[in-house]
C-alpha cells in the first residue's frame, strides 16, 4: 500500500478512455453529456504533467505525488460538476498518502468522501458518485483491501440504476435516467478498479 500513485493514475486513465463512450451516453441521459470528456481530458492533463516530470507508469517517487497533481488539475482546470468533486477526492488522497502511505488510501478516500458531501450535500441513495464512494471507503476502513473496495464501488455504481436522482443535474430529468447507472458513480468505480488492478491484481469486474 506504499507504492507511488502514478501507476494507478495511468491505469485509471486507460480505463476511463476505454469507457469514454459509455460515460458520455450515461451522462447524456442524466446531465449535459460532458462527463466522459471532462474525466478523460482531466486525466490526460494529469498524465502529461506526470510524464513531463518523469513520473510515468513505472516511476518511483513520493506516494501522494500523482494525486497531488490530479487534485490541482481537476480543481483548477476541469469543468462541470465533476471536476471540483473529483479534485477534492484526489486532493485528500494525496494529503493522506503524504502523511502515512500505509493508511493513506483509507484515510484519504474517507476525507474525500466527507469533503464531497460537505460541498454537494449528497447522501447514499441520492444517485450520485457517493453511492459508489461510500461503500468503497467502508471496505477500506475495515481493512478489507482494495479488491473488496473495488467490488463495493462497482456494486454501488450498478445500484444507482434503480434510484431516482435527488442531487445534481440528474435530479432535474425525473425518470429519464432510471435504469442507467450514474456516470459519476461509474467513474468512481473505475478508480477503485484501477487501484485494485495495480495493488491486488485479479479478475476485473465491470462497473457498467
Amino acid at each position: 500500500m506504499t507504492a507511488p500513485t502514478a501507476p494507478v493514475l495511468h491505469r485509471y486513465a486507460e480505463a476511463v478512455a476505454a469507457a469514454h463512450a459509455e460515460l458520455t451516453r450515461l451522462d447524456q441521459a442524466s446531465g449535459d453529456g460532458d462527463f466522459g470528456d471532462n474525466l478523460r481530458g482531466g486525466l490526460r492533463r494529469v498524465l502529461t504533467e506526470l510524464d513531463t516530470a518523469g513520473q510515468g507508469p513505472g516511476a518511483s517517487g513520493t506516494a501522494g505525488h500523482g494525486f497531488d497533481v490530479a487534485g490541482r488539475v481537476f480543481l483548477d482546470e476541469v469543468g462541470g460538476t465533476s471536476g471540483p468533486l473529483f479534485g477534492l477526492l484526489f486532493t485528500e488522497i494525496a494529503r493522506a498518502l503524504g502523511e502515512d502511505p500505509a493508511t493513506g488510501w483509507a484515510r484519504g478516500t474517507a476525507a474525500g468522501l466527507a469533503a464531497i458531501q460537505r460541498v454537494g450535500e449528497a447522501e447514499v441513495g441520492d444517485r450520485t458518485l457517493v453511492d459508489a464512494l461510500a461503500p468503497a471507503v467502508a471496505e477500506l476502513e475495515r481493512g478489507a483491501g482494495f479488491a473488496a473496495a473495488a467490488r463495493a464501488a462497482t456494486e454501488g455504481a450498478r445500484g444507482t440504476a434503480a434510484l431516482r436522482a435527488r442531487r445534481g443535474r440528474a435530479s432535474y430529468v425525473g425518470e429519464r435516467a432510471r435504469g442507467l447507472p450514474d456516470p459519476g458513480a461509474v467513474g468512481v468505480a473505475l478508480l477503485f478498479e484501477a487501484l485494485a488492478a495495480v495493488e491486488e491484481p485479479g479478475p476485473p469486474s465491470d462497473p457498467h
